[in-house]
């Protein structure tokens, strides 16, 4: 059964993935910044109202933390809801200007952006963390413990769709069984980044599997069939690590079989399923001081690491979560992306940037 009730509460230049977890303890010996977080407790608890956030299944965990370790910090006089509507729902949402924050786990695309600038939205981009999308099986499967790329495409590709069904037209050797696939769904950025880095184009995927927003869905699915085989971000796996056998990834360039850890995704070598992932905030919500307390509470090295570390993900060191607010605080409206999607990018490319 998957863990329920608030399961994720519990008592430099060129910088690339390579080296960030070693850059992020370098930062932390040479003392603390001067974080983001100016106000205290007490001031905290003269906010009220509400914060409106909604998304991406993956960036739900962090910002469900920050949620409710912000509504305790002001006494529940500010109520933060935090729903999953998948990060292509989330920005429906946003530009219809039914939320404050979108959480995403891929950048806005031009669609998206030219229906936010038709309604008069504008947004501030921020990355939040870096995330590996995992590949997962039951612990019941005996046989699959690593896949090339091109072996999860012929899977998972549209040309698969009623003609690749069992796994023993995967690789020879394996059983000649049926196999059940599960995955997000289309209106998930993290459907979008896995058809783009497995299938070579971004939403390009097989129909005939089981699809949801929901990756507790996905878990439950997963687990309880030894021919299943998904893929969500690597907080769901972490959190029912016991109920999941994670699926090593190989290259097809004499790359080795590497697993999805939060070393392996902070020092580059998971690859092509490392991401960064973000939140995006209204401009025009920015005005509200429950949004930006909110906003600078969540961007806190202090709240910001330990609880996204708590949930899975990979977090920034110090500095970054400074350029963020410093690119709040100055309301740099836009993305740093173009309307494209996010590869091979450094963390200097993600916060140095100028947004458009």
């Amino acid at each position: 059964m998957v863990k329920n009730g608030s399961p994720w509460r519990r008592a430099a230049k060129g910088i690339a993935l390579p080296g960030l977890l070693a850059l992020a303890v370098a930062l932390a010996a040479c003392g603390p910044a001067i974080g983001p977080d100016q106000s205290g407790g007490d001031n905290l608890r003269q906010l009220s109202g509400t914060v409106k956030i909604d998304g991406s299944s993956t960036v739900f965990p962090i910002s469900e933390a920050m949620a409710e370790e912000f509504q305790a910090a002001t006494g529940g006089r500010v109520r933060v809801t935090v729903g999953i509507s998948g990060t292509g729902g989330g920005f429906q949402k946003f530009c219809n200007d039914e939320t404050d924050i979108s959480d995403a786990s891929r950048p806005i695309r031009a669609s998206e952006i030219a229906t936010c600038q038709a309604a008069g939205i504008t947004f501030v981009e921020l990355p939040v963390a870096y995330d590996g999308l995992s590949v997962v099986v039951s612990p019941r499967n005996t046989f699959v413990d690593c896949m090339k790329v091109s072996e999860l495409k012929q899977m998972w590709e549209p040309a698969a769709q009623g003609t690749v069904t069992r796994w023993s037209q995967v690789r020879a050797g394996w059983p000649d069984r049926p196999f059940r696939l599960y995955g997000a769904g289309p209106d998930s950025g993290t459907f979008d980044y896995f058809t783009e880095a497995v299938n070579g184009k971004e939403k390009a995927s097989r129909g005939d599997y089981t699809a949801s927003e929901d990756d507790n869905v996905l878990v439950q699915g997963i687990s309880s069939d030894p021919d299943a085989l998904g893929y969500f971000g690597y907080a769901y796996y972490a959190e029912n690590r016991d109920q999941l056998k994670l699926v090593s990834v190989a290259a097809e360039q004499g790359g080795g079989c590497i697993a999805p850890t939060q070393e392996t995704i902070a020092n580059g070598t998971y690859q092509p399923l490392s991401r960064p992932i973000f939140i995006y905030v209204k401009v025009s919500a920015m005005e509200r001081p429950e949004v930006r307390e909110f906003v600078r509470f969540y961007l806190d090295p202090k709240n910001a690491q330990p609880f996204i570390q708590e949930t899975g993900y990979v977090p920034f060191p110090d500095q970054y979560y400074q350029l963020g607010w410093q690119r709040f605080e100055t309301k740099q409206a836009g993305t740093v992306f173009g309307g494209k999607a996010a590869e091979n990018v450094t963390l200097d490319d993600l916060f140095r940037r100028t947004p458009s």
